[in-house]
């Protein structure tokens, strides 16, 4: 089986399985997005939405994020991890989007990755869950799955997944594949092992037709 092939087998099926897709993270604003995708590096979404639910309470306008000292935000963001980089980040980005975007998170790639700690991985997310656009948000779950399924071949660097992935998956339901991959390695193919007894897609896998 090509890697196309297992592609549009793959997207039907996690298509069927889960048929809700949609992000995670918690938010009500567009900014709060950004920050909410910024804080779940090496953390947990569910860690992210306890931490961000006081982060927002404390902190309620982008300008009050602005106004607030790095310090003041890692108070609170502090058990997400990295809290020193990830304060910084989260004031810089909100003077930013303040200064150069009049409070408005930007809808195009480039200007996303201006942002301060923006990444291509945040970047996607925006443009796919705010902005509707096609969108591979190569996390954890994505780069482990799309090997072990056999989309890409050993393929680790975020960039070079994303690469791979745009001409295997339809762009119109790329950005909902990524989140059916997240919820499927949760669920299934999880990151210490996977449960091909009980996935959907083990006779189109790769890693599941071996075992």
């Amino acid at each position: 089986m090509t890697p196309e092939q297992r592609a549009c087998a793959a997207v039907e099926r996690l298509e069927r399985k889960y048929p809700d897709a949609i992000c995670a993270l918690q938010y009500t604003k567009d900014y709060e997005l950004l920050f909410a995708t910024r804080l779940s590096a090496q953390c947990t979404d569910k860690r992210v939405n306890i931490i961000t639910k006081d982060l927002y309470a404390k902190f309620p306008t982008l300008e009050s994020f602005a106004l607030a000292t790095e310090g003041e935000i890692e108070q609170i963001i502090r058990p997400c991890g990295l809290g020193n980089s990830k304060a910084r980040d989260i004031h810089a980005a909100a003077v930013y989007l303040l200064e150069v975007h009049n409070g408005k998170v930007p809808g195009t790639m480039k200007e996303l990755l201006k942002i301060p700690g923006v990444g291509r991985k945040t970047a996607n997310l925006i443009l796919g869950d705010l902005y509707h656009q096609p969108a591979i948000v190569t996390d954890t779950h994505c780069i482990r799955l799309a090997n072990r399924i056999g989309l890409v071949d050993g393929i680790k660097e975020p960039a070079k997944v994303e690469k791979a992935l745009r001409p295997l998956i339809p762009p119109e339901k790329s950005s909902d594949f990524c989140h059916r991959l997240v919820l499927h390695g949760r669920d299934v193919c999880t990151a210490r092992k996977p449960y091909c007894e009980r996935c959907c897609l083990k006779d189109i896998c790769k890693t599941g037709s071996e075992t």
